[in-house]
């Protein structure tokens, strides 16, 4: 038997009923490139790796592609106005980002580091994948740090939405 791929239309109203943490990763460079990603997981303990998904067609894959560090960042329930900033086309995301308050240090080998954000995960590229029309990108933590605030909730996005977990 040979199955047949549901249409991309079906596909994306399904997994609009999936509710998933919101991350935004970063990567050095001149400028600095970064995005906002709903595809974030951990995929081993021993040892440690995670990943996230970037279209290939996205116009930070290069700069994700060439980066040996990314930084992976959670965001707290108030930080939809980060989520929307670096998920925009066609614009300065980090002058975007620094028109609204929002601020950042560079780390290690350059990767900025997002303030106030829920969690942070500094990590080594190890592995590209292709997927489809994007690379599944394979890293490895090398530095962590989290929020103080063991309140604190992550920002989620579900069926179209930015929501917390709380309004769930």
């Amino acid at each position: 038997m040979t199955a047949t791929a549901i249409d991309s239309g079906l596909f994306r109203r399904v997994l609009r009923r999936h509710a998933a943490a919101v991350v935004v990763v970063t990567a050095p460079g001149d400028p600095p490139t970064g995005f906002t990603a709903t595809s974030f997981t951990s995929v081993s303990l021993d040892p440690p790796l995670v990943s996230f998904c970037v279209g290939t067609a996205a116009s930070v894959w290069p700069a994700v592609r060439g980066a040996g560090l990314v930084a992976v960042h959670v965001l707290t329930a108030g930080q939809e106005p980060v989520a929307r900033t670096f998920a925009a086309r066609g614009t300065d995301r980090y002058a975007t980002h620094a028109a609204e308050g929002g601020t950042w240090t560079a780390g290690p080998g350059g990767v900025p580091i997002l303030d106030g954000v829920l969690a942070v995960l500094i990590c080594e590229v190890v592995n590209h994948v292709e997927a489809g029309d994007h690379v599944i990108v394979v890293a490895s933590p090398v530095h962590a740090d989290h929020h103080a605030d063991s309140s604190a909730t992550p920002l989620v996005y579900h069926d179209g939405t930015y929501t917390a977990l709380g309004a769930l």
